[in-house]
């Protein structure tokens, strides 16, 4: 074989997501991540994690929230290219890996009926988990504020509010 018919190696991407490495070569072919793919499509289309929501794919709603490096951050408008080296929680990566138990959180939004569709409450749960890994004792304002980049169409906000003050009491931000 001569060197002409090497076909070159094409770069790869490492992912930390939920505690779990994946890699993926950079390219356009079928099982390969695009330059151009955003994380939310990567974590939903590639990884089959489907707990990461697209609704606006503009940055604007808030329902694709993940933790990224434990900051709450939007996948729709964040290229898997820039995620390398960094550790990506999803809404699917709360629950306790040993026992399959619900985050604090999780159940909290339960317990307070802050959810109707669910559409758009992982993206919230995500930002409030966010907010009380830095705040473990916010308050009512502090969680407002948290959450007004997160949209939901269908339910009154108290209850989301107060299914987040409650977790925190709880610890939810462990």
């Amino acid at each position: 074989m001569t060197p002409t018919q090497i076909k070159p190696s094409l770069p790869t991407l490492t992912l930390n997501v939920n505690g779990k490495l994946h890699s993926f070569m950079l390219g356009e072919g079928l099982h390969e991540v695009s330059p151009s793919h955003t994380l939310a499509y990567t974590l939903r289309e590639r990884l089959g994690l489907t707990g990461t929501k697209i609704s606006c794919d503009e940055g604007a709603c808030g329902c694709c929230t993940v933790l990224m490096d434990g900051k709450a951050v939007l996948s729709c408008i964040l290229l898997t290219v820039e995620c390398g080296e960094k550790e990506i929680v999803t809404i699917e990566g709360l629950e306790d890996p040993e026992t399959g138990e619900l985050d604090p959180l999780q159940q909290s939004f339960i317990d307070h009926t802050a959810f109707q569709c669910g559409f758009c409450t992982p993206g919230i749960i995500m930002s409030a988990k966010a907010l009380l890994v830095e705040n473990p004792s916010p308050t009512r304002d502090e969680v407002k504020e948290a959450l007004s980049g997160n949209f939901c169409r269908c339910i009154s906000n108290y209850h989301v509010l107060d299914a987040v003050i409650a977790a925190a009491r709880k610890g939810g931000g462990e």
